[in-house]
C-alpha cells in the first residue's frame, strides 16, 4: 500500500474542498490514487466535482495573433521562469514574434514548429532563435504550445485577459459581420476566459464521461437517500448532470452579462443573430491559461539561505 503523505492530503483537499481527515481516509482507501480518491469523496457526498484545470505554476504569457481579414488566428503560450521576466518588454516582444510565426506555420506539432526557419532571421531555426533569446534575457524560456483556427465563412475573435495570463479564440460562423456581431464574439470569448468551460456544447461531451458521472452521482444519491426508489434516484442524477453540463459547456452557461441572470450564452448569441438578421454559429473556442498543468518550483527560501550558510 502506498504511503499517504501530508502533501497528497493537501493536494486532494485543494482539489475537492473536503475535510483533511476525509481526504486522508479517501487516499488510504484508494491506495494513494488521486483520481480514485476524488471519486471516493464524491460518492460519499464529501466533495463537489473535481477541479478540471491543472495547477497554475509556470510564468510567462499567452499571446494571440489574428490575420487582417479575421479569417485565421492563433493562440500561443510562451513560458519563462519568473513573473519579473514575463513582464519584461523584451520577453513580451519575443512572444509576439512567436505568435506572428505561428499564425502562418504549417507545422502540426511543436517539434516541427521548432525546426522551422525563424521568419525574423532565416539563418536560424525557431529553436535556435529561442536559444538566442534565452542568452539575451538570462532565464530559461519555452514555447509550450500553439493552436490555430481558420474560419472561411465568418471570423475568429480573440481576447487576452490580465495582460496575457489567459488567451481565448472563438470561431464564429456567420453570414453577417458587423460591429455588433464582433462585440458579441468578444463577449463570448470573455465568458470563456472567466468561467473556464471545457466544451463548446453538449455534443462534444464524451459519452463515456457522462456514463462515469452517472455511476458516481448514483452512488452519491443512494448514500444521501438510501430509501429512495430508482425513479427518484434517476431524477436526482439527471438533475445533477444537467447542472454540471451547464457549467462545463460554454453555450449552456448562464451568460455573465445577462440582465435577468438566466439567459444562456446560446440564447444571447441567438438574440444578437435575430437583431442583425444573421445566421450565427459559435463552432468552437480555444482557451489557454499561462502555466496550466505545469508544476512550479516550490522553493523554501529559509532552507536555501541555511544551505548557503552551511547550516
Amino acid at each position: 500500500m502506498a504511503a499517504v503523505t501530508a502533501a497528497m492530503v493537501k493536494e486532494l483537499r485543494e482539489m475537492t474542498g473536503a475535510g483533511m481527515m476525509d481526504c486522508k481516509k479517501a487516499l488510504a482507501a484508494t491506495d494513494g490514487d488521486m483520481d480514485k480518491a476524488v471519486e471516493f469523496l464524491r460518492e460519499k457526498g464529501l466533495a463537489g466535482a473535481a477541479k478540471k484545470a491543472g495547477r497554475i505554476a509556470a510564468e510567462g504569457m499567452v499571446v494571440t495573433n489574428v490575420s487582417e481579414d479575421g479569417k485565421k488566428a492563433v493562440v500561443v503560450e510562451v513560458n519563462a521562469e519568473t513573473d519579473f521576466v514575463a513582464k519584461n518588454e523584451k520577453f513580451r516582444s519575443y512572444a509576439a514574434d512567436v505568435a506572428a510565426q505561428a499564425l502562418n506555420t504549417s507545422a502540426k506539432d511543436m517539434d516541427s514548429f521548432m525546426e522551422e526557419k525563424w521568419e525574423k532571421d532565416p539563418s536560424l531555426t525557431v529553436k535556435e532563435a529561442l536559444s538566442s533569446q534565452i542568452a539575451i534575457i538570462g532565464e530559461n524560456m519555452n514555447i509550450r504550445r500553439f493552436e490555430q483556427i481558420t474560419e472561411a465563412n465568418g471570423f475568429v475573435a480573440s481576447y487576452i485577459h490580465a495582460g496575457g495570463k489567459i488567451g481565448v479564440l472563438v470561431d464564429v460562423e456567420t453570414d453577417v459581420v458587423n460591429d455588433e456581431i464582433k462585440d458579441m464574439a468578444k463577449n463570448v470569448a470573455m465568458q470563456a476566459a472567466a468561467l473556464k468551460p471545457l466544451y463548446t456544447c453538449r455534443d462534444e461531451v464524451d459519452a463515456e464521461y457522462i456514463e462515469r458521472e452517472k455511476e458516481i452521482l448514483t452512488a452519491a444519491a443512494k448514500n444521501e437517500k438510501p430509501d429512495a426508489n430508482d425513479k427518484i434516484i434517476s431524477g436526482m442524477v439527471m438533475g445533477r448532470i444537467n447542472k454540471e453540463l451547464k457549467e462545463i459547456c460554454l453555450l449552456d452557461q448562464v451568460y455573465v452579462k445577462a440582465e435577468d441572470g438566466k439567459q444562456s450564452v446560446a440564447n444571447y448569441v441567438a438574440a444578437v443573430a435575430k437583431a442583425n438578421g444573421a445566421a450565427i454559429k459559435v463552432k468552437k473556442f480555444i482557451r489557454f491559461e499561462t502555466g496550466e498543468g505545469l508544476e512550479k518550483k516550490n522553493e523554501d527560501f529559509a532552507a536555501e539561505v541555511a544551505k548557503q550558510m552551511g547550516q
